[in-house]
C-alpha cells in the first residue's frame, strides 16, 4: 500500500514537473539564411511545433530572444480568423551564411508598436484600406459603385514613413497633399490598377463589381491579414464569385494574394493580373520564366515615382503590353486557392531609388519564396 501511494506520489510530481517545470526552461531554435544575401522578414512558425517543444508555455508570459544580441524580438500569435492560435511569427533579422540563435523562455514581453494595419473605412464610401511600415493600399467599396470616383483595381498610398498614417490621412481628408509622409497620387481607373486580377475570356478583362463584404483576420503587429468578398458576376458562358485573402507583414513592400474563383465550368478559367501603365515611358520587365512583371512609373511631376511589381510562384502562361496596362495571363481551378504576390514602392521613402534597385528587390523577393529561411529547433 505504501508503495502504491509512493508511485502516485511520484507520477503526479512527474506530472506537475512536464507541465510545470518545462515552461520555465528556455527552447532554442537556430535561423539559417543560405540565400547569399542579408534577410529582414517575418518567418512563420506552426503553433504545433512550438507546443511540441514547450508544451506549458504561457502565452501571455513569454519572450524571444536574440541570443547573440541579449536583444528582445517582435512577434505575433497569428489566428487567420480562428479562436486558436494557428503560427508563431517572428521578424528576424539574419546575415548571409550566419546563423542567428534565439530563445524562447518565460517573461513577460516588451510592448512594440504595430508595424502592420488594415481597416474598413465607412466614412469614405466603403474603402477597405492597409498599410505596414513601407507602403500603403486599399480597394473600394460598393458605396463607390456608380460614381466618378469608382476603380476596379488596388490603389497604392506612397509613404516616406514608418508610421502607421492610413486614420491620419482619412482624419484630414487631403489624400493628394503631401503632410511629410507621402501622399495618394496614383490613379487607377477602369483598370486592374496596382496588381489587381480579373477572368480574362475572349481576350477580354471581365471585372468584378466591388467587395461585399470583409473581415479582418489578424491585425499586426507583424502581420496583417483580411478577407474581401465579391458578389457573382457573368462572364461568357458562367457565373463568378471571389473570395481575396490579403496579407501584408512588416517590412515588405509585396502583398500576398489568395484569390479563390468559383465557378460551374470544370476547365481551369483564364485570368489576368494587371498593373495600369501610363503614356509617358518608363521601365518595364516582363519575366516569364522568373514569374517576375514589374513597371518602373515615369516621374509624376513633385510626386516622384511609384514602381509596381507582381510574383508568379506557380508558371503563368504569358506576359504582354496593351494600350493600357502590362498583363500577366494564367490560369486557375475552380474553388482552388491561387497565390501570388503584388505591391509597390516609391523613389521618395529613399530607400529603392532606380528601377534596378526595383527589379533586384523583385528577384530577391522571389527566390526568398523559393528558398525559404531554415528554422531549426535544438
Amino acid at each position: 500500500m505504501k508503495l502504491l501511494i509512493t508511485l502516485l506520489i511520484l507520477t503526479s510530481f512527474l506530472t506537475l514537473y512536464s507541465v510545470f517545470g518545462q515552461s520555465n526552461k528556455k527552447v532554442y531554435l537556430t535561423i539559417k539564411n543560405s540565400s547569399g544575401w542579408d534577410r529582414k522578414e517575418v518567418i512563420t512558425i506552426p503553433w504545433q511545433n512550438i507546443l511540441a517543444k514547450y508544451p506549458g508555455i504561457d502565452t501571455a508570459n513569454f519572450k524571444i530572444i536574440n541570443e547573440a544580441k541579449k536583444s528582445e524580438l517582435v512577434f505575433q500569435l497569428e489566428h487567420l480568423g480562428k479562436s486558436e492560435i494557428q503560427n508563431l511569427l517572428i521578424q528576424v533579422d539574419v546575415k548571409a551564411y550566419n546563423p542567428q540563435k534565439l530563445s524562447i523562455q518565460k517573461g513577460k514581453p516588451l510592448v512594440f508598436p504595430s508595424k502592420t494595419y488594415a481597416r474598413y473605412v465607412p466614412e469614405r464610401k466603403d474603402d477597405f484600406a492597409w498599410e505596414n511600415d513601407k507602403i500603403a493600399f486599399r480597394m473600394y467599396g460598393k458605396a463607390l459603385e456608380e460614381t466618378k470616383e469608382n476603380a476596379y483595381g488596388i490603389d497604392v498610398w506612397v509613404k516616406s514613413t514608418q508610421r502607421l498614417v492610413l486614420n491620419e490621412r482619412y482624419k484630414r481628408g487631403q489624400y493628394h497633399i503631401d503632410h511629410g509622409d507621402g501622399l495618394d497620387y496614383y490613379h487607377v481607373g477602369f483598370t486592374l490598377g496596382a496588381g489587381n486580377m480579373a477572368p480574362y475570356i475572349n481576350d477580354t478583362i471581365r471585372y468584378s463589381k466591388n467587395y461585399i463584404q470583409w473581415k479582418v483576420l489578424d491585425n499586426g503587429p507583424l502581420r496583417t491579414t483580411f478577407q474581401l468578398d465579391f458578389a457573382e458576376w457573368d462572364i461568357p458562358g458562367d457565373k463568378v464569385i471571389l473570395s481575396r485573402i490579403i496579407s501584408l507583414d512588416a517590412g515588405s513592400q509585396l502583398n500576398k494574394v489568395t484569390s479563390i474563383y468559383s465557378f460551374s465550368s470544370e476547365k481551369p478559367m483564364p485570368v489576368v493580373a494587371g498593373i495600369i501603365k501610363r503614356k509617358d515611358a518608363g521601365k518595364i520587365m516582363l519575366d516569364e520564366q522568373a514569374g517576375i512583371m514589374s513597371y518602373w512609373e515615369p516621374q509624376n511631376n513633385k510626386n516622384g515615382i511609384t514602381a509596381v511589381g507582381c510574383i508568379f510562384p506557380a508558371p503563368i502562361k504569358m506576359m504582354k503590353i496593351n494600350k493600357e496596362q502590362l498583363l500577366t495571363e494564367t490560369e486557375v481551378n475552380n474553388s482552388s486557392p491561387f497565390i501570388y504576390y503584388t505591391g509597390a514602392a516609391w523613389d521618395k521613402a529613399g530607400i529603392i531609388l532606380h528601377a534596378e534597385d526595383w527589379q533586384k528587390y523583385l528577384i530577391h523577393f522571389k527566390k526568398n519564396i523559393e528558398t525559404p529561411l531554415l528554422v531549426i529547433f535544438e
